[in-house]
């Protein structure tokens, strides 16, 4: 008689995964609710499965083992699965429209990553998405023109009662390829910053760091998107700060400059009562985050 396969513990799988992905299982126990001690025990269980031993500790950080690897690779997919599994039982319940807003960094990964997923797992609900400045899309919240909103959050930015953080991430110098660093070392020269027209956090941030370090700076080119941004850069005007999300491929980091920082990114949420396509946008916005720090 054939060996009958093992059957994974699927709560076991996403405790193993979220783990992972969040570098602690201690972050892991409160992300899904659970006891410290629940997680061991669920980590515990996986390897008692797999008959192998799973993650390993290397300093103060986790790392996979070889059969770790393989584990992660799978648990994954098959978690994904599990989900759209979920999504797509719930679909026939969830209606209505939503207004989401974003900054334009994020155009290229959220919208793929997520609206589609969720668009196809429902389709009864009504997704309009707007790209737009981070001032914009505060008022909008404010107005309930939007139901939920991604936005850059500064050090000095309050967050709304219904915001929750997403994360920080490192601010980046972005330049052209060919762009000759050494040259305005050497020289002197100021150089030239490509920005989004003010108040804006990242301009802020670039002129900041180069005003403390004492190199000097001239604004070549100015623009109300971020597009306009990144053509500037290809026609060789000048360097900016961004964030690696939706950063162009024919680009170069400028490490050699100042660091310019961090930034935070978070979700705001009208005042209206949300309704449970809210909810699940929510969730699936928080979670692709999650696994981005």
């Amino acid at each position: 008689m054939a060996k009958r396969p093992l059957t994974f513990d699927a709560e076991a799988l996403r405790t193993f995964v979220t783990g992972i992905e969040l570098g602690s299982f201690v972050l892991a126990a409160d992300r899904l609710g659970r006891s410290t001690s629940a997680v061991s025990a669920q980590l515990k269980k996986l390897e008692q499965q797999a008959g192998t031993e799973l993650v390993q500790k290397s300093g103060r950080h986790l790392i996979l083992t070889g059969r770790g690897e393989v584990m992660m690779s799978y648990a994954r997919r098959l978690l994904s699965l599990n989900d759209e599994l979920s999504a797509a039982l719930l679909a026939s319940s969830l209606s209505g429209s939503l207004n989401l807003g974003m900054q334009e960094d994020f155009g290229e990964t959220l919208l793929p990553a997520i609206l589609g997923t969720f668009t196809r797992a429902h389709p009864q609900v009504q997704v309009s998405a707007s790209i737009t400045r981070n001032q914009q899309l505060l008022d909008g919240i404010r107005h309930n023109e939007f139901d939920l909103a991604v936005c850059w959050q500064g050090d000095d930015a309050p967050l709304f009662p219904s915001s929750q953080s997403l994360g920080r991430i490192p601010l980046r110098w972005i330049g052209p390829e060919n762009f000759a660093l050494k040259h305005y070392q050497e020289s002197g020269e100021p150089l030239p910053l490509l920005v989004f027209e003010a108040p804006c956090l990242m301009r802020s941030a670039a002129t900041a760091a180069l005003d403390k370090a004492g190199i000097p700076w001239r604004i070549a080119f100015t623009s109300r998107s971020l597009s306009g941004i990144w053509a500037a850069m290809s026609a060789g005007l000048g360097i900016t700060v961004r964030t690696d999300f939706g950063k162009p491929a024919a680009v170069r980091l400028l490490n050699e400059l100042p660091e310019p920082g961090e930034v935070g990114i978070s979700l705001h949420q009208s005042q209206m009562q949300p309704g449970d396509a809210a909810r699940y946008l929510t969730q699936a916005i928080t979670d692709f985050f999650a696994t981005r720090q």
